[in-house]
């Protein structure tokens, strides 16, 4: 005869299977805390030995699509250390180097000077086999994005650039620079410059290492080129940037700036949406000219979400 199953089996039951369900959840909780950590903590550093220089750089590495950050003039590949991990857990290559005269790369003097950044790029990614990229560019670092994407097209799926007057030299495109930025404004310290003052407010630990970054990029400050007492080197473009350069373009773009950037502001940036072709654009509420680092995860997101879509 079968007895029925009593109250206390039922609840033994129930509970054994509340524990199993625990069990995996916490299981699949712990492989993505691990695989978290695995993506913060995979960032490799390393020197390429290109001609005329060894260039550093930080590579998250994978079998991922690569996004190449490039640096303002007031930071170094470091400032891009709230994108690697990110973009590494996304599924990419995240990729940040050094150029000539700034941080860790080391001028070779008997080599080729001073070399241009693009060119330096193309080296940079044909000695790790990476045929095409995405190319995100920082306020100066977008001035050689924009001369990257004029000199070798066919090596990119995409071109982001965020928070840069471009390198522009039209002369009323110039003219409005210096009634925008006039001499007492280029006097002032860099991080009142760049840094919005909601961000240097709220996250003042924040501010301070963005202050520690840009006094280390270059000659006098804390860099190993500094160390050797010597100049940076003065890289100049391939190209002459000029709205009419810039509409020859035809990879996709992202014009990405903030709301509180005294350099790019909004009206600015919106200035190269009539010259650009297939140029998309963002604006990051209260962030300042380093958007990136300010607000990572607006920034993030809208340079994913673009960078998915090529």
């Amino acid at each position: 005869m079968c007895r029925p199953v009593t109250t206390l089996a039922r609840i033994t039951v129930g509970t054994l299977a509340v524990a199993l369900v625990a069990r995996s959840v916490t299981a699949v909780a712990r492989e993505q805390t691990r695989s978290a950590t695995r993506a913060e903590g995979a960032i490799r550093e390393a020197y390429a030995p290109l001609p005329g220089v060894r260039l550093f750089y930080r590579d998250s590495g994978g079998s991922g699509v690569a996004v190449v950050f490039m640096h303002p003039n007031t930071g170094t590949s470091q400032i891009f250390e709230k994108q690697l991990s990110t973009f590494a857990g996304a599924g990419y290559r995240a990729i940040a180097f050094d150029r000539r005269g700034w941080g860790r790369t080391q001028i070779d003097s008997a080599g080729p000077q001073p070399g241009t950044a693009a060119d330096d790029l193309l080296a940079l990614m044909d000695s790790l086999a990476i045929r095409q990229f995405h190319l995100v560019g920082s306020a100066a670092g977008g001035f050689v994005a924009w001369d990257f994407a004029l000199s070798y097209p066919e090596r990119l799926r995409s071109v982001v650039v965020a928070n840069s007057i471009g390198g522009v030299q039209d002369d009323d495109f110039v003219k409005l620079g210096a009634e925008l930025r006039p001499p007492e404004f280029n006097a002032l310290p860099a991080h009142v410059r760049e840094l919005s003052p909601a961000y240097r407010a709220a996250d003042r630990a924040g501010a301070r290492r963005w202050l520690e970054i840009e006094r280390g990029a270059r000659s006098g400050g804390a860099g190993e080129a500094a160390g050797r007492g010597r100049a940076p080197a003065a890289q100049p473009l391939k190209n002459p940037l000029t709205f009419a350069a810039l509409q020859r373009i035809t990879r996709p773009v992202l014009l990405l700036t903030g709301g509180a950037d005294m350099y790019a502001p909004p009206a600015v940036t919106r200035m190269f949406l009539q010259h650009v072709k297939h140029a998309e654009f963002v604006v990051v509420p209260d962030a300042g000219h380093a958007t990136s680092w300010e607000q990572p995860d607006a920034f993030n997101r809208a340079v994913l979400a673009f960078v998915k879509k090529h």
